[in-house]
C-alpha cells in the first residue's frame, strides 16, 4: 500500500536525529544515518538534521538538539535505540528533557520486554521430539 502523501505535495512532521557513537567507524556512522533515514521515509517524517555525541562525558550535542526541539513545528526526535541517549540513567533522563519539551522521542529498536512467563532461577529443560523423557525415580 503506498502513503498516501506521496500523491500530493504534503511534508511531514519536522524530526532531528540523535547518535551516541563514542569510537564507532565511519562505516557504522553511515549505516546508522542510513537507517534513521530510511526509517523517516517510510513513516512519511522529515528528517532535518542529526546531531551526533562523540563525547562519553559531556554533550553539546544533546544541548544543541534541545536548542532545535524549541523551534516551532519540530516533532520530535529519532534515535535508533535508547541507548544512543547514553546509558540507562543518562538516557531515561534525556528521554525525560526531550518530552518536558514538547517532542516525542521515536525509536527505531524498541526496548526489549522482559518475558514474565519465564522463570530465570532454574535452568530451562526442553524436550525435542523423538528424545525420551528420563524421569527420576524417587520412589
Amino acid at each position: 500500500m503506498e502513503p498516501l502523501t506521496e500523491h500530493r505535495p504534503v511534508s511531514g512532521p519536522v524530526v532531528y536525529g540523535f547518535l551516541r557513537l563514542v569510537r564507532v567507524s565511519q562505516a557504522r556512522q553511515d549505516a546508522l544515518v542510513a537507517s534513521l533515514t530510511e526509517y523517516c521515509r517510510s513513516h512519511e517524517l522529515q528528517l532535518s538534521g542529526v546531531f551526533t555525541d562523540r563525547d562519553a562525558s559531556a554533550s553539546a550535542a544533546f544541548t544543541g538538539l534541545l536548542d532545535v526541539l524549541a523551534l516551532p513545528d519540530v516533532y520530535g526526535v529519532i534515535a535508533p535505540a535508547m541507548s544512543h541517549l547514553g546509558p540507562k540513567a543518562i538516557a531515561a533522563e534525556r528521554g525525560r528533557r526531550i518530552e518536558a519539551v514538547g517532542s516525542r522521542l521515536l525509536l527505531v529498536r524498541k526496548p526489549r520486554t522482559a518475558h514474565h512467563s519465564i522463570s530465570r532461577r532454574g535452568p530451562v529443560r526442553r524436550c525435542h521430539p523423538g528424545t525420551p523423557r528420563v524421569l527420576d525415580d524417587e520412589s
